[in-house]
């Protein structure tokens, strides 16, 4: 296996965090990245025990944790005048849930591979596979090749569409803002994570390193909405006017440029990873919706979960179908349950809200903690 070589379409997290997992076996890995240069836009995310694990087996739980925001406290779920509805603990014994900017949380990975082997600008629009091997066009016409594909370019993957076609995005039912305020949220709760789920929409707060506070907004309604895509921080906070402090004061210290809009889809749950020489990796194999904060986490386990194949494996076939049979498994279960969790955050009837909320509140801490525990249980 030594001998072969990889190429990787996507210069995301699920990407890099192969290549880095794949150059410490010492196989030899080109990674491929349509933009031309690590963005310094985007949010932050949420980095959970289980993926903070999986860092560890390449040596980066300590970068991440250095330079994002640990809550000890886990997250509080409020309804609209600040009430608690429930706290879930988002630790293990080990670790505790970490939040990174995005931008920052690329930088690390791209600081741990050798010089050289991501390559910007290269937007694929093609591939092939034969016996021989797989060859990936881009957007420039030029070609790059290679024994074997690995694609992890995101929830809209050229590669997937070319090759698993029948795999189809689903559409959630509700539309997401997020942003980045240059503060910490006005509150005495600022090192806890809040999430505010009321009728108009759900809010939610997570600060970050540096003082900053990361924020993210979501309301019911049609995909594809042009108004939507138009709304500025004024439009938000008329929607959220009424929640409890600090939801409006961190949206009023947030620069419009400073947030980005896009409607949730995840995809229909997959049968197959693989296809010959090829197997889809992160969001390009398994998006899910946000509302376990899972999203990022499970594409860094698919990174160190084909490693495990790799060594436990003698050829790569062999690897490819440990991974898929493991990570479907997986996988399809959180992105139920993601999906579930979405559909009861989002109700929009009173009358249900009030339901759902003394339901929460009567529901004992401990067993949504054994449920976020069973989330966070996992081996490399």
């Amino acid at each position: 296996m030594k001998n072969k070589s990889f190429l990787i379409i996507g210069g995301g997290i699920a990407g890099l965090t192969a290549a880095i997992a794949l150059q410490q076996l010492g196989l030899d890995v080109k990674v491929y990245e349509r933009f031309p240069e690590i963005r310094p836009a985007g949010a932050g995310i949420m980095i959970a025990p289980n993926a903070l694990k999986a860092l560890a087996r390449v040596g980066l739980d300590k970068a991440v944790q250095n330079q994002g925001y640990v809550s000890p406290r886990g997250i509080a779920i409020l309804n609209k005048q600040g009430a608690v509805l429930s706290e879930i603990s988002t630790s293990t014994q080990q670790y505790t849930t970490v939040s990174i900017h995005r931008a920052e949380l690329h930088q690390i990975l791209l600081s741990a591979l050798r010089p050289g082997t991501v390559i910007f600008g290269k937007a694929c629009s093609d591939c092939r596979q034969d016996n021989e091997g797989v060859t990936v066009t881009f957007a420039d016409q030029s070609e790059a090749s290679g024994d074997y594909l690995l694609a992890a370019d995101g929830i809209h993957s050229a590669v997937r569409k070319k090759l698993f076609p029948s795999i189809k995005l689903r559409y959630s039912g509700y539309t997401c803002w997020r942003g980045i305020a240059p503060c910490w949220p006005n509150s005495d709760e600022n090192s806890q994570f809040t999430e505010t789920w009321a009728a108009q929409g759900r809010f939610g707060v997570i600060p970050l390193a540096n003082e900053r506070t990361y924020w993210y907004a979501l309301v019911n309604g049609p995909s594809g909405d042009r108004r939507y895509a138009e709304y500025r921080i004024k439009d938000i906070s008329q929607i959220f006017e009424g929640y409890h402090s600090p939801v409006v004061q961190v949206l009023s210290k947030t620069p419009d440029e400073k947030m980005i809009h896009n409607d949730i889809f995840d995809l229909e749950t997959p049968e197959q990873f693989v296809s010959g020489r090829t197997l889809l990796l992160g969001d390009a194999g398994h998006a899910i919706t946000p509302n376990l904060g899972q999203g990022a986490c499970q594409a860094i386990e698919d990174a160190l979960e084909l490693a495990r194949c790799f060594i436990q494996h003698s050829s790569v076939e062999l690897a490819y179908q440990a991974f898929e049979m493991r990570r479907i498994k997986r996988t399809r279960a959180i992105s139920q349950i993601s999906l579930q969790v979405g559909k009861i955050a989002q109700l929009e009837n009173p009358f249900l809200c009030g339901l759902r909320n003394s339901v929460m509140r009567l529901t004992p801490s401990s067993l949504q903690n054994k449920q976020m525990k069973d989330l966070f249980n996992v081996e490399f």
